[in-house]
């Protein structure tokens, strides 16, 4: 199906915003480089100690209890204590690579708001903002589209656990004006304000946000939160656990537990032909809190990540220096993911929100016009060097053996949002008659003619 959609938004977008910008040509977590010479021996070492002797107390831990303590332990954490993004760290996203990315998503959500019928209020919720690139280049695209928003309040808000990488988005978003809460039980640890004059907050948890038409982003985030892990056997299923390994008591090993445990009891579908099956219930109950929210006040959410649609098994690793790393070794010094099952989120989501992909992200940003947007770049570009960084970062993101067919984009959508116009009742006729509803941008084909 095609379409003409918001061309003239999208047409002073392409146009308006900088030809130039910050290019960041980088490489994502699937295209290796040398690993950092930097190996972080203490906390390693630190993880390592604190996981033995919590299996030698109580005994093998599940995979997802072992993500959550790598990855989120207070005290030493891998995303607690670190700055693991860009070219010196361990992965780097899609919007480091070009900031493209980022206009087209800041598109997406003004289509968005304006398909709601522009509401009063919008709130920009990011729940793993990274280093703050993706929301700094939305706003970009707000400043640059500020007319279009009227009279609307418009706020952003930042679900982060990471002190170290609030710092970064702070100074990102917000320069020198942001401040720290005086207590660490307020749900707003950190607040400030963009150049622009736009409140910006930041939260440990999604149930801190305030209520209110919100489009939520989580780009890279579903696949960084705790799996379990199951295996298919002639009794049934069975968890995969961590332990010790009893001949070398200073590494772990993947086992099995004899018995059902409550999670296998629980979270394996009946009719799961799949031999072995990972499930992130955390992400499940994230989901379901999002859709909540969007049938309660209105919005959207736009998920994009490493995933498949209920297809794949085993896709749990680390990475480390951008380089695939075996993820029981050196716990806490590399980065952990594992691939998003989308028929896992849209079943958790239920019937009260609608659920359109997933799609992959080669189609949905060509279908946001990222053709369009490198052309005129490109036409206003007359430096070698940077032309090759535009095509060269194009080339990462769309190219199907790259980040085009790995990464997918899903959405969860007000059911009104979708809705078609009433017919008349009887012979009575309605002086005016209700618009049809706008198609969802990136999800259906743009075209410019």
């Amino acid at each position: 199906m095609r379409f003409s959609f918001n061309t003239q938004l999208l047409s002073r977008v392409f146009i308006s915003l900088p030809a130039a910008g910050r290019w960041r040509a980088a490489q994502s977590r699937l295209f290796c480089s040398s690993p950092s010479s930097s190996d972080q021996e203490k906390p390693r070492a630190s993880m390592l100690r604190h996981l033995t002797s919590k299996i030698k107390a109580t005994g093998p831990v599940t995979v997802a209890e072992y993500m959550r303590e790598v990855l989120t332990n207070p005290v030493t954490g891998y995303y607690v204590k670190n700055d693991m993004l860009g070219p010196d760290g361990d992965f780097i996203t899609s919007p480091e690579i070009s900031q493209i990315f980022g206009e087209l998503i800041g598109v997406w959500i003004i289509s968005e708001w304006i398909g709601a019928g522009q509401p009063k209020q919008l709130q920009l919720v990011e729940l793993g903002p990274g280093r703050g690139s993706l929301s700094s280049d939305v706003l970009r695209v707000f400043s640059q589209l500020r007319s279009v928003f009227g009279g609307a309040s418009v706020s952003v808000h930042l679900v982060e656990v990471s002190p170290v990488l609030s710092r970064l988005q702070a100074q990102s978003l917000t320069g020198n004006s942001s401040q720290e809460a005086d207590s660490e039980d307020e749900p707003v640890y950190r607040h400030g304000e963009t150049a622009a004059g736009l409140p910006v907050s930041w939260y440990r948890r999604l149930d801190d946000v305030p209520a209110g038409f919100s489009i939520f982003l989580a780009h890279e985030f579903f696949d960084a939160l705790p799996i379990h892990k199951f295996q298919r056997t002639p009794k049934g299923w069975r968890e995969v656990l961590v332990d010790i390994d009893p001949e070398k008591p200073d590494r772990l090993r993947f086992v099995m537990a004899p018995s059902p445990t409550p999670a296998s009891s629980t979270l394996v579908q009946a009719d799961e032909r799949r031999g072995h099956v990972e499930v992130c219930a955390e992400g499940g109950v994230i989901v379901q809190q999002l859709a909540r929210r969007i049938a309660a006040d209105g919005g959207a959410a736009l998920i994009a990540d490493y995933g498949h649609d209920g297809t794949k098994t085993d896709t749990f690793r680390g990475f480390k220096g951008h380089q695939l790393h075996d993820v029981l070794s050196s716990p806490g010094s590399a980065d952990l993911t594992a691939d998003v099952d989308f028929s896992y989120l849209r079943r958790m989501a239920g019937g009260g929100v609608a659920c359109l992909g997933p799609v992959t992200q080669r189609t949905f940003l060509k279908n946001m016009g990222i053709d369009s947007r490198l052309q005129v770049l490109l036409r206003n570009c007359s430096d070698p060097t940077t032309r090759k960084q535009l095509t060269g970062s194009y080339d990462m993101l769309t190219n199907p053996a790259k980040m085009g067919e790995r990464f997918h984009f899903f959405s969860l959508l007000h059911h009104s949002r979708l809705a078609k116009p009433k017919k008349p009742d009887g012979l009575k006729l309605e002086k005016k008659k209700s618009p049809a509803p706008l198609p969802v941008a990136g999800f259906t084909e743009l075209s410019f003619s």
